[in-house]
């Protein structure tokens, strides 16, 4: 099985981002089953990190194209490297082999955990959107809370460790005031700085690190030999009927 992460930004385009990207494909092998082999790739432009509405919106015409790129390429699935999964109704669109994004991936996870979860996140700037994404996953009344750290992505790795301080701050509170029994942690950065990890333990409930949680659900979709309903994520018509042969196509086809 050949898998492939996608990160819907630039990040290789610097020295620090191809380490980043390369740590990160280090993790995903570690704990990739038997068998399985995960490449990481990202696109030629976009927002350095996804921290609002706009920025996301930005990801996602180069995310698309480069994932129709990659179905072209072989690859047997990829997985959305955002945790608020820009784009993933559209990129199911355009291939056939599965596309799992790890927002939905986690909450569907934790709403088979408990009664309620609770989502721990970067900023305020990404509460609304996280919310959104939960409903539009369908189980939007077992979402118990989304807090924050108030940490930008870019700076989590600058201390990890009062992040982890943090999260299980907020983690508590999530607990005692919001009734969560499950925790997410809303943020690919957080969840490659394993951050649901360290802070288990002093939590005492299920704490899902969406980096994890998104590799196993695209190894149990393949091995149980599906992928999504193209009844449910047509095709665009004009890629379909042939006018157009590429999303960048799109663009052009004359009537």
């Amino acid at each position: 099985m050949k898998l492939i992460y996608l990160v819907s930004g630039p990040t290789g385009r610097t020295p620090q981002g191809r380490a980043e990207m390369a740590r990160r494909r280090e993790f995903l092998n570690r704990h990739a089953s038997q068998g399985v082999e995960v490449d990481i790739t990202d696109i030629p432009s976009g927002p350095a990190s996804i921290e609002s509405l706009y920025e996301e919106y930005l990801s996602i015409p180069e995310t698309a194209k480069r994932a129709h790129e990659l179905e072209q390429d072989g690859w047997d699935g990829i997985l959305l490297g955002c945790y608020g999964d820009p784009g993933l109704d559209a990129l199911r669109e355009l291939v056939s082999i599965p596309v799992i994004g790890a927002g939905e991936a986690t909450s569907l996870m934790a709403a088979s955990l408990g009664h309620r979860f609770s989502i721990i996140t970067v900023t305020d700037s990404v509460v609304y959107m996280l919310e959104k994404m939960v409903r539009n996953v369908g189980v939007g009344e077992k979402l118990a809370s989304v807090r924050t750290v108030d940490i930008s992505v870019m700076d989590l790795h600058k201390d990890r460790e009062q992040a982890i301080e943090i999260t299980v701050e907020e983690g508590r509170k999530a607990i005692k005031e919001d009734r969560a029994d499950s925790l997410i942690v809303g943020c690919m950065s957080m969840g490659f700085l394993e951050i649901a990890e360290a802070a288990q333990a002093e939590l005492g409930v299920p704490f899902l690190n969406p980096a994890r949680v998104q590799l196993k659900f695209m190894e149990a979709m393949i091995g149980s030999g599906l992928s999504h309903s193209k009844r449910a994520y047509m095709t665009p018509p004009k890629m379909a009927n042939g006018d157009a042969k590429s999303p960048a196509d799109l663009y052009h086809v004359k009537n």
